[in-house]
């Protein structure tokens, strides 16, 4: 048989062994974050499968697509150059397609999160009474009350006379 030919098959059971492998270890260890996504293992479940399903389609159809070669493949190196190559974009092809899912989960998750947060308390529908101020004088040289003359009936002193002149 043609180097080609062997290149094809070779590209054919790594493509799909990456494929499934993929597929069942995302699966399996992905239905932790799904329940915590969905907070209902039913539903995590089903999800699940569909993605697995969606997983396969996009995948062995890129690999269907993108099997056929136009490179000329004269010896065994130049296969296996070119099986390198297809490899490495359908292992790209994987990370992409698992990033996406992971990024539009975890925004689904936290929108529902955000969702199932209580609402903060009100503020305070009055206000709180101002400190009394601070030992000194308490208003200009002119006579006029200082701050202190709104703590005169609250037991505070009442303004304090203006200093006279020596």
């Amino acid at each position: 048989m043609d180097h080609k030919v062997w290149m094809y098959l070779a590209y054919l059971v790594v493509s799909v062994g990456l494929t499934v492998w993929v597929a069942t270890t995302l699966s399996r260890n992905g239905m932790v974050f799904l329940e915590d996504v969905f907070a209902d293992s039913r539903l995590a479940k089903a999800v699940n499968q569909l993605l697995v399903m969606g997983f396969y389609l996009l995948n062995l159809g890129y690999v269907a697509v993108a099997m056929r070669s136009g490179a000329r493949v004269p010896d065994a190196a130049k296969a296996l150059e070119t099986l390198s190559y297809k490899i490495g974009f359908v292992l790209l092809v994987l990370g992409v397609l698992h990033v996406c899912n992971v990024f539009l989960l975890s925004r689904y998750r936290r929108g529902r999160l955000r969702q199932q947060q209580t609402m903060p308390p009100l503020p305070p529908a009055g206000r709180l009474p101002m400190r009394p101020p601070p030992a000194g004088p308490a208003g200009p040289a002119t006579g006029a009350p200082g701050p202190a003359a709104n703590w005169a009936g609250q037991g505070f002193a009442g303004p304090v006379p203006p200093p006279t002149p020596a």
